[in-house]
């Protein structure tokens, strides 16, 4: 059971959750609809099943309160980037997402309010950037990998890179089913990296090979991508995710990994899984650096454009 002073992630309550749209191409609605009393009780099922395997590994889970009509809320790492306890508030680029914003931005509020975030950032005018499902921070390399095309603008970087004040690796997405990085691509805290080739334009497939070692790089097939493997919370060298094809298990339980599965299809019908679910409030770039205690509040928040 996770303890005061553990780590701490975001879910957002299933109540409203539900798939009625087609904003990627993993979205079924028409399966959705066949049953909605069904598909709701299973969905609300593996919700628990992914917090409560979570807090088994040493997570404190801050749930968000769901919102009637904003059914994709249940993805929180599209909310934001949170980094060293400054947060920049996501910009979504479909309609269907951008009632979201408001109802994350007061969370994030909320979170300065209890001493769990210094500041607050938003993206300027016109730009769209859609949180921690497009970038994410590679602890072993010290670097944000950071997608975009789909839903992340590339002008948007910028903007990370200055606020954060840390690298930024851009990769162009080049196909509608892996429209966010987290989607296909995962930076594991010993070094490994987990890719589907086949999600990134050319250049940005052969810039991954370049810069990761090769026993360090571990290529996925379209297939095994298509499992959702890739979506994964990690604590250490416990890895929480839908379940994986034997061979991508068998890899990462011999390189020391413990993979802790739970039945996410309900999400994944509508393109999500163990990490889209979840936003991270406490990632930091080194272990060694404090978190203020909730309840600790610091100076007002800045809610403003980065600079430029």
């Amino acid at each position: 059971m996770a303890k005061s002073g553990s780590p701490r992630i975001a879910m957002t309550a299933p109540d409203h959750y539900e798939v009625t749209y087609t904003i990627n191409p993993w979205m079924q609605p028409d399966t959705w609809a066949r049953d909605p009393k069904s598909a709701n009780q299973t969905a609300r099922a593996q919700w628990l099943a992914l917090k409560s395997t979570l807090e088994r590994i040493g997570f404190t889970v801050d749930v968000i309160p769901g919102v009637a009509g904003l059914p994709d809320m249940l993805f929180p790492a599209n909310a934001a980037i949170i980094f060293e306890r400054r947060a920049m508030l996501a910009r979504f680029r479909y309609p269907q997402r951008t009632g979201e914003e408001a109802h994350f931005r007061r969370y994030l509020l909320d979170l300065h309010e209890r001493g769990l975030l210094d500041e607050i950032a938003e993206l300027s005018p016109g730009l769209n950037q859609e949180g921690a499902g497009d970038c994410i921070w590679d602890t072993k390399r010290e670097v944000f990998w950071a997608g975009f095309g789909p839903r992340s603008d590339a002008w948007a970087l910028s903007e990370v890179t200055n606020f954060f004040q840390r690298g930024v690796v851009a990769l162009l997405l080049a196909t509608e089913h892996y429209y966010h990085l987290d989607t296909c691509f995962k930076a594991l805290p010993g070094g490994e990296i987990l890719y589907f080739p086949g999600a990134f334009a050319e250049r940005s497939a052969k810039l991954i090979v370049d810069m990761v070692a090769s026993e360090l790089l571990i290529a996925v097939t379209a297939e095994e991508a298509a499992s959702f493997c890739l979506n994964i919370v990690e604590l250490g060298r416990d890895l929480v995710m839908a379940p994986p094809p034997s061979r991508i298990r068998t890899i990462l339980e011999e390189r020391g990994y413990r993979c802790h599965e739970v039945d996410l299809s309900s999400f994944i019908l509508s393109g999500g899984a163990a990490y889209c679910m979840t936003l991270r409030l406490d990632l930091l770039s080194s272990p060694h650096v404090d978190i203020a205690k909730e309840g600790e509040t610091s100076c007002s928040p800045r809610i403003s454009p980065t600079p430029l």
